[in-house]
């Protein structure tokens, strides 16, 4: 009877150990997807640090204690890895040390661990499909609030942009959101014949073009017009809602924006002369990884740089504290070793989306290379007018490349189920 007893204390404690790592394992994917929800809201920084952190430390526990699969295996690590060992390689040239390191860990590397807790805690199809409602239920919730707070609470007209005034998702950094959401939504819209699930996602899809619309950003346009065509590639019913958005365009201030007179104003050619003219000076690692290095007069001149310009490509007055493109901004920080590790790291999610694309011959595959296609070229479009290697721009930009790589994980399980199937139907074919 003791030796009984005994065995069903052990039995017991085992039982209640595996249930708490069990819940520490579903913590994280919980814990992730309210990160990813609050990323576009503003003042909600303690929020996201908090979900991250503890995220990182349940990790930590489940890897101490062997109950966890996590790997960092994937196509893009060693593209990750070359980006970052260069960024360190820098350390030994910035202009600023503390602020290189700092930014290298509390950014860059902080964006790897999310990348790497995505594919490794929503890495089914199912899963994948409840990341992809966090960011459109995120992406909406946040147009509705910052319709209703810029326009109706503090009363501007519908001729200003939205977000003009917002300080931490600017009303150029709103498309990143919103597009993103947009191209997942309509990915959604024609896999269910229930119509209360087709007005749910309709619902969220105007709503946030509405939001894209009104931030009147000339690069989200033609970042969404990009998206919405190679949609039309998944389904051709898509092209209504091209057409919906340029008909949507002639009745918002937009249309101003677009008059081609405005490109030949804007003030961004002259700030992308001024980083071309400081890569000149540090072609090969640049100024360092630091972000806040650009802006500081005490370690960079952008006016002494700025007076070597021609007259007619000189910004006059204040002059603009960062280069508003990823592409300079990257060389401008890494240097063009940097640049090619960086644009090695787009080609290889590509790449990885063009594999799938050759060996999947299934609708689900081909539907989900298409949106997350659409999701990583309307995103690249409007990066090159604006800095998006931090905030709200980089965790979409990751959460991309992961959803990429999740889409890759389930090819690839597919596949090994697909030999084992074989296998045993045919356990002495002989390939």
């Amino acid at each position: 009877m003791f030796k009984i007893s005994s065995s069903n204390m052990i039995t017991a404690t085992g039982g209640k150990i595996e249930q708490f790592f069990a819940g520490l394992t579903f913590a994280i994917p919980l814990l992730m997807g309210i990160c990813l929800f609050f990323n576009p809201f503003p003042h909600t920084t303690a929020i996201k640090e908090f979900c991250f952190y503890l995220s990182v430390l349940v990790l930590i526990v489940l890897l101490i204690f062997k109950k966890t699969d996590f790997s960092l295996r994937s196509p893009l690590t060693l593209s990750f890895v070359l980006f970052f060992l260069w960024g360190i390689f820098g350390l030994f040239f910035t202009l600023d040390f503390n602020n290189s390191l700092h930014d290298l860990r509390a950014h860059l590397l902080n964006y790897y661990i999310i990348f790497y807790l995505l594919i490794n805690y929503f890495n089914s199809r199912k899963k994948l499909e409840i990341l992809s409602w966090i960011v459109i239920s995120s992406a909406t919730f946040f147009s509705i609030g910052a319709i209703i707070y810029f326009y109706f609470i503090l009363g501007n007209p519908f001729s200003v942009r939205l977000g003009v005034t917002f300080l931490e998702i600017h009303t150029d950094y709103i498309g990143f959101v919103t597009i993103f959401a947009i191209s997942l939504a309509l990915n959604k819209l024609y896999k269910s014949k229930t119509m209360a699930y087709k007005l749910l996602v309709l619902t969220c899809f105007f709503i946030t073009l509405i939001a894209t619309l009104l931030s009147q950003s000339r690069g989200a346009l033609m970042g969404l017009f990009a998206a919405l065509v190679i949609l039309c590639f998944s389904n051709k019913k898509n092209i209504v809602f091209v057409i919906i958005m340029i008909s949507l365009m002639f009745f918002t201030p937009v249309k101003e924006r677009l008059d081609h007179k405005e490109f030949f104003r804007d003030a961004r050619t002259k700030i992308n002369r001024l980083g071309i003219m400081i890569i000149k000076e540090y072609p090969i690692a640049g100024i360092g990884f630091g972000m806040q290095i650009y802006g500081n007069k005490k370690l960079l001149d952008l006016e002494k740089f700025n007076s070597k310009l021609p007259p007619e490509y000189r910004q006059q007055g204040v002059i603009v504290d960062s280069p508003h493109n990823t592409i300079i901004d990257v060389t401008v920080r890494t240097g063009i070793i940097g640049l090619v590790l960086f644009l090695n790291i787009i080609l290889t999610a590509i790449w990885m989306l063009w594999k799938i694309l050759k060996l999947a011959k299934s609708e689900y595959f081909r539907s989900w290379i298409i949106c997350l296609f659409a999701c990583f070229m309307s995103f690249l479009i409007p990066a090159m007018f604006a800095d998006t290697t931090f905030g709200q721009r980089a965790v979409v930009f990751y959460t991309i490349l992961a959803m990429i790589t999740i889409l890759w994980n389930i090819n690839e399980q597919s596949k090994s189920d697909n030999n084992v199937a074989e296998l045993k139907e045919h356990p002495f074919k002989v390939k």
